[in-house]
């Protein structure tokens, strides 16, 4: 299945067919809803989430089980487990039905304060990394080896520096990839998010709201956790991250080899057809690089 094929008719009968209660409710999709699901408001208080491929079905999955074992321990709101749906209708997949959340993605317009940002998110993962990781899953294809080895995408880095020759200082970017892999982890595994970023973040009145999308959360290595250092943050708001996320300096070593490697890979693919991101891009690997050198 297209993800252009998951539509709101289609949305409208999965829930008539199998929730019945809900038949006749208005289904209308959320524009915002993500690139490894598509996301549907269902009446005023409810979210229908649907993975957009078979690679993201293991996301929700897991989402089934462990948010409802997360919720009362975190300071924020993440989604809340209505309904667990099943394939039918056409759709060959499993998907959720959620409590409505309110709020905006994060940006710099919908975020007041950034600093106050910072230290709100910093205090969110630092209170995940607090709760026991018994039973959770270890990183793997469930979540694409978040919170486990760099060096599982080693082969894939060293073709962006070979691509990238001529865009970007490669030069020191490898030099911030090996520092990465030769920071080895050696802490306890504890809970991360795995895709801490703005579109995964909602805000309202001006404050960080509630975290959403766990479909890359696992058990492991926090280091992905860090990225948003870079890739949103700035100036004072990324050194209140830096301060306030519990974690240390290897980790954040090893967060800007996760950094890169996510930056480069999206320079690649922007390079040809979205100068815009490529500029964007561009500027998150250049504080990536000056980061790394201020470090060191």
């Amino acid at each position: 299945m297209r993800k252009a094929d998951i539509t709101g008719d289609l949305v409208s009968r999965l829930v008539g067919t199998q929730f019945p209660q809900w038949a006749g409710l208005p289904v209308t999709r959320v524009e915002a809803g993500g690139w490894d699901n598509v996301t549907f408001r269902l009446g005023e208080e409810m979210a229908v989430r649907l993975p957009s491929a078979e690679a993201y079905v293991p996301g929700v999955l897991k989402e089934q089980r462990w948010l409802p074992v997360l919720a009362g321990q975190l300071p924020l709101p993440i989604p809340e487990l209505v309904a667990a749906g099943e394939p039918g209708c056409g759709f060959p997949w499993p998907w959720s039905v959620c409590r409505w959340i309110d709020g905006a993605p994060v940006t710099e317009q919908t975020v007041r304060d950034l600093p106050q940002f910072a230290a709100d998110l910093a205090g969110f993962l630092a209170a995940l990394y607090r709760i026991d990781p018994a039973g959770g899953l270890a990183p793997g294809p469930h979540n694409f080896f978040r919170g486990g080895p760099l060096s599982v995408y080693d082969g894939e880095t060293q073709e962006a520096l070979v691509a990238l020759k001529g865009h970007i200082d490669t030069a020191l970017a490898a030099e911030v990839w090996q520092a990465a892999l030769d920071a080895t982890w050696s802490g306890r595994p504890v809970w991360f998010h795995g895709d801490a970023q703005p579109g995964n973040l909602l805000a309202k009145d001006g404050r960080l709201c509630a975290v959403i999308d766990f479909g890359t959360c696992g058990v492991g290595d926090p280091a992905c956790d860090t990225t948003i250092a870079w890739t949103f943050l700035s100036g004072r708001s990324s050194r209140v991250f830096t301060e306030q996320l519990p974690v240390d300096r290897a980790t954040w070593t090893r967060g800007r080899g996760w950094a890169i490697w996510k930056a480069m890979k999206v320079l690649i693919g922007a390079l040809d057809d979205d100068p815009q991101d490529a500029a964007f891009t561009k500027r998150v690997i250049d504080k990536i690089l000056a980061d790394h050198g201020a470090n060191t």
